[in-house]
């Protein structure tokens, strides 16, 4: 074998060498570009969905609004009037049948599309206005909180029809979609914040809030993309 011939074998392996290794490169990139790809569906989703929910009750009378960031839908005070010291849904027509659609227009839209597939839980949060409520055996203000949350969740699953009830939408991992939390007084409304004490502000913030949390690759699956770049 000529020293051409040793010369030329060794090229083709170098040349087979490289296309091996851009091509582990491009797989690896693949993959984190999957990912990125993944949340940015996975946000314009939930934006999407909260725009439509917000329309659709906007539509019917029901004035909600949503956070600057697109994660949180809110509804104000004038629409679920919690009276201070009180966690469950009031009593009179209005507040019944207000959180009642509110129920079944989040049903409808999250549904739509199994848009649930991109979500990765539903919190249903309850707020408390800074009065202090006087009652360890619920905690006091974060109990309070959470009794509110808990109260408008079982609201929905009482008083929603069979085939839309809240409880039974499952995530993208097939575990149930919605939680409730309670964050006491410790989250004012922003507008609140200047007279915190002014009965205007204290009623605003005896709310209800709904926030959309999405699916995201797990720690361990940007771990092992980061190991492939490295």
């Amino acid at each position: 074998m000529s020293f051409s011939d040793i010369m030329a074998g060794l090229l083709v392996i170098f040349v087979l060498a490289v296309v091996a290794l851009v091509l582990e490169l491009m797989q690896k990139r693949q993959d984190w570009d999957e990912a990125i790809q993944e949340i940015a569906k996975a946000e314009q989703v939930r934006e999407n969905l909260l725009r439509e929910i917000e329309r659709e009750l906007n539509d019917k009378g029901i004035p909600v609004s949503i956070s600057e960031n697109d994660t949180v839908l809110r509804i104000p005070e004038d629409v679920l009037a919690f009276r201070s010291g009180k966690y469950q849904v009031p009593q009179d027509d209005r507040s019944q049948q207000v959180t009642l659609e509110i129920g079944r227009v989040l049903f409808i839209a999250i549904t739509k599309d199994d848009r649930r597939k991109y979500l990765d839980t539903v919190f249903v949060e309850g707020h408390t206005d800074k009065v202090p409520y006087r009652n360890a055996a619920i905690q006091e203000n974060w109990g309070l909180s959470t009794f509110r949350a808990i109260s408008v969740w079982r609201f929905w699953n009482e008083m929603l029809p069979e085939g839309q009830r809240l409880e039974d939408i499952y995530n993208h991992d097939d575990k149930k979609l919605f939680s409730v939390s309670g964050y006491a007084e410790t989250r004012p409304r922003m507008d609140t914040v200047e007279d915190p004490d002014n009965p205007e502000s204290l009623k605003k913030n005896r709310r209800i809030d709904i926030r959309f949390t999405i699916k995201r690759p797990s720690l361990a699956d940007f771990e092992r993309i980061k190991a492939q770049l490295n």
